[in-house]
């Protein structure tokens, strides 16, 4: 007698998680809504990942461990959305906490609105220690509608982790592009958004997590040049022009996106998206970003605030890039 497929899939992907990863993994466990396969990719953690993962799976059976070596997040994702059995997919992150009723919620919803490919959630912003987070960014679009409109007001559109799809509709686009690191599920979303529709319930279903560690916050700088590029190829393909990121394993210096995109000022709309996202960051200030925000203000862009942005690089113990930044207001 065959045993039928699971309703879900939840997709984890972990590297040296050990820190949230019981949490994340007791909340999954903890849904009321039980008809799933719980698929986890270990991508070559040094920590106690491994043997976190082998007693949960000892314990129960809709587990399916993966424990490989380190190939990278958008190789994970991409290995998640091949061998998972479901139709759908729920994504989860090893920092984040899934709401009890999470699932049940997004299964009713997608089951009652089968033109809807994509779905995610509000979520609760806590901190390292489960705290509240304070995030000034508005609440995710609820409507299709909604979500087209946020993309062109730049924004945040999902939370990845709280997000449950179609598999067969995220596999017809080519699922996660290796060009878009750090910021694939943003081109992922973007590349849906033209043959799918896409909603989010307006309940808050994921504790989601932020800590200085964090993915988004080691690597500001390479994420928000991807989400600017992803955005501008997003309108390349409204325009029925070609999308040159479709067939490239990683995107080129900023100098180079002209020559990519085949016209000129992409360079220079890429560095003005994201130069003032880099303001506040520490790590942005600290690598590639600053010379994004030099060469920004060397074309003429907005200076509002940037003295403050002078104190703060000093405050981040950077007093060379301090002065190098305020010689550049001064003269150009």
């Amino acid at each position: 007698m065959s045993i039928l497929p699971p309703r879900i899939t939840v997709a984890l992907s972990v590297y040296n998680g050990e820190r949230f990863l019981a949490e994340a993994i007791e909340s999954v466990l903890g849904q009321t809504f039980e008809d799933f396969e719980f698929l986890i990719v270990d991508d070559g953690s040094r920590d106690a990942t491994p043997e976190i993962l082998q007693h949960y799976a000892a314990r129960d059976s809709r587990i399916r461990p993966i424990i490989r070596e380190n190939r990278g997040l958008v190789a994970s994702l991409n290995q998640l959305l091949e061998e998972a059995r479901a139709p759908l997919i729920a994504r989860m992150d090893a920092d984040d906490l899934a709401a009890p009723t999470r699932f049940a919620k997004q299964f009713a919803f997608l089951d009652a609105n089968p033109a809807v490919g994509v779905l995610g959630s509000w979520t609760t912003d806590i901190n390292e220690v489960g705290a509240p987070h304070p995030v000034a960014a508005p609440d995710h679009p609820v409507t299709h509608e909604d979500f087209l409109a946020a993309i062109d007001r730049g924004q945040p559109l999902l939370c990845h982790p709280a997000v449950m799809y179609r598999r067969d509709i995220v596999r017809s686009v080519g699922g996660y592009h290796a060009a878009f690191r750090h910021c694939e599920d943003l081109d992922l979303w973007l590349r849906l958004a033209t043959v799918t529709r896409i909603a989010n319930l307006p309940e808050r279903l994921l504790h989601y997590r932020h800590y200085e560690d964090q993915v988004s916050s080691r690597h500001a700088t390479v994420q928000q040049v991807g989400a600017a590029v992803a955005r501008i190829a997003y309108h390349e393909r409204l325009a029925g022009r070609h999308d040159p990121t479709a067939q490239i394993e990683a995107l080129p210096p900023i100098e180079q996106l002209d020559a990519l995109f085949g016209r000129e000022g992409i360079a220079q709309a890429v560095r003005a998206r994201v130069a003032p996202g880099l303001l506040y960051s520490r790590s942005g200030l600290r690598d590639e970003g600053f010379d994004i925000l030099l060469r920004y203000i060397r074309d003429g862009g907005d200076r509002a605030g940037l003295w403050r942005t002078v104190g703060r690089l000093i405050l981040f113990g950077e007093p060379a890039r301090a002065a190098s930044l305020a010689v550049t207001l001064l003269l150009d």
